[in-house]
């Protein structure tokens, strides 16, 4: 039996990090290990869930490029 991964896509901004899953607006029925998502490079997925987290448009983290 295969798990069905979430395909939403939470849009964050530099203010939001450090971003980590299950985030803070999720039922606590579908928790799993808490997790840091490196979105550095504009987006990223929870290996749990699969929810993706994109930088939103025009946001900088300090100190990347």
């Amino acid at each position: 039996m295969s798990e069905i991964k979430d395909t939403t896509v939470i849009e964050v901004s530099a203010g939001d990090l450090p971003v980590y899953c299950p985030n803070p607006k999720m039922p606590r029925w579908s928790s799993h290990p808490r997790v840091f998502i490196d979105i550095t490079h504009g987006e990223a997925s929870c290996a749990y869930c699969g929810t993706r987290y994109a930088l939103k448009a025009g946001e900088v983290i300090k100190g990347h490029h």
